[in-house]
């Protein structure tokens, strides 16, 4: 086996910045299994990035692998309608309120912008309005005012990447996380022009204050504006029906990825009869028709893969568990950096959370309130407990439903060293 140092060193000369550009340690992993990984020279972790959420039954779980084993004997992808994409897509509909038909998709990014794409298509109309530290990707629509570094006055929208046209900057519109009045407001004076509302239900770790979402959706419906809801990441996670079922609310359009691919590249957009359509050649007005073409939609394998991954999740008591670990995990933090004296708020829901070093009495509602938090205290968080065999990204802990009790004890035990560490 080749040494973890060897392989940094072979990939600083093959790939910019030395990494895949994703989450940027020094760690090469070569094999998970359940709840842990294990880096190139042996050392094992807990795992809480889970591959940036999709493995939420776990790396390499046996049911899952046998489904896919399954299909590669069959083969490996036909770029025609298969069975297994009939059945998974069935399953969607089932679960999400806002489903009446799905097309499948390859990358999250992918699907924010067909989602987008299919609003403006609808209301024939030309700009989208999001939320100011919404993350939808790396489409160009997507990539604006996620992490704005002038702080603009609003509606005005900073493109967060090289290389994108000034004319994709002037169609997105940008409103305040949480805060109905001012959406409201740049709703009404760019009525003409607002073909569709973006917003992740659970922005990034900032829940919605109650009535927001649902202040979103009447907006929404009193101007005849679709409403899009990116559940690439809260997609069954928060719920086998998602954000709309866990927060009661019920978008138009919806995106999904993550845990529907079971581990393998598979997104999808799903949404009422009404704007699905588009998408259909035969009923749609020309003008309104959506081509949609990838060579990989809907991929057999990662069809096999999701189906058996929602078909874990459905089963009794999964999310209670998840929740229940997740809730140890957070009432530690807070208890021992508490103890300790040292400020922090654990911000999220109990699958899915962070903890951000500010004034323990800050409320983090928007983008512009998440900005007080230390970062650099952040890193240094995580890099302690990288260091006592807990992964996890830059800024979330993941739940799966594998974790366990001596997952709880060894995280526990890492938290602890950190805090002693912050203590030093």
């Amino acid at each position: 086996m080749i040494e973890q140092e060897k392989l940094l060193e072979r990939a600083a000369k093959v790939f910019p910045q030395g990494n895949l550009g994703n989450v940027n340690y020094d760690l090469i992993l070569s094999s998970g299994s359940g709840s842990r990984v294990w880096d190139q020279n042996g050392k094992e972790y807990v795992d809480y990035l889970l591959g940036s959420g999709p493995m939420i039954v776990g790396h390499s779980h046996p049911r899952v692998n046998e489904v896919v084993i399954r299909q590669l004997s069959k083969g490996s992808t036909f770029f025609i309608t298969n069975d297994l994409s009939i059945l998974l897509a069935e399953e969607i509909i089932n679960a999400v309120p806002c489903a009446d038909k799905v097309r499948f998709c390859s990358t999250g990014s992918e699907a924010t912008l067909y989602a987008m794409r299919l609003a403006r298509a609808f209301t024939k109309k030309d700009k989208i309005l999001k939320f100011e530290g919404g993350y939808h990707g790396m489409n160009d629509y997507a990539l604006m005012s996620m992490y704005p570094k002038s702080l603009l006055e609003f509606p005005e929208a900073e493109p967060d990447s090289a290389g994108i046209p000034k004319s994709v900057q002037s169609e997105v519109l940008v409103a305040p996380f949480n805060d109905l009045e001012t959406t409201t407001n740049i709703v009404s004076q760019h009525l003409d022009d607002i073909g569709g509302i973006i917003v992740e239900p659970l922005q990034r770790l900032i829940p919605p204050v109650p009535g927001f979402l649902e202040g979103l959706r009447k907006l929404a419906d009193n101007f005849e504006i679709p409403l899009i809801f990116d559940e690439t990441v809260t997609g069954f996670r928060l719920a086998y029906g998602g954000a709309q079922e866990f927060y009661g609310v019920t978008p138009d359009i919806c995106t999904l990825g993550k845990a529907i691919g079971g581990g393998f590249p598979l997104t999808a957009v799903a949404g009422k009869n009404k704007f699905m359509e588009n998408f259909d050649k035969d009923i749609s007005d020309p003008d309104s028709f959506l081509p949609q073409v990838g060579t990989l939609s809907g991929n057999p394998i990662a069809c096999a893969a999701g189906l058996e991954t929602l078909s874990i999740l459905k089963e009794e008591g999964t999310y209670k568990k998840m929740f229940e670990y997740g809730n140890i995990i957070k009432s530690h933090l807070k208890k021992e950096f508490s103890s300790a004296g040292i400020d922090c708020v654990i911000q999220g829901e109990n699958v899915l959370f962070d903890i951000f070093f500010c004034d323990e009495n800050t409320k983090i509602n928007d983008y512009r309130s998440t900005l007080s938090a230390d970062v650099r205290m952040l890193d240094k968080f995580n890099r302690s407990l990288l260091s006592s065999g807990v992964l996890k990204g830059a800024s979330k802990f993941y739940f799966s439903s594998v974790h366990n009790n001596d997952d709880m004890d060894v995280t526990i035990q890492a938290i602890n060293q950190a805090v002693k560490e912050f203590m030093s």
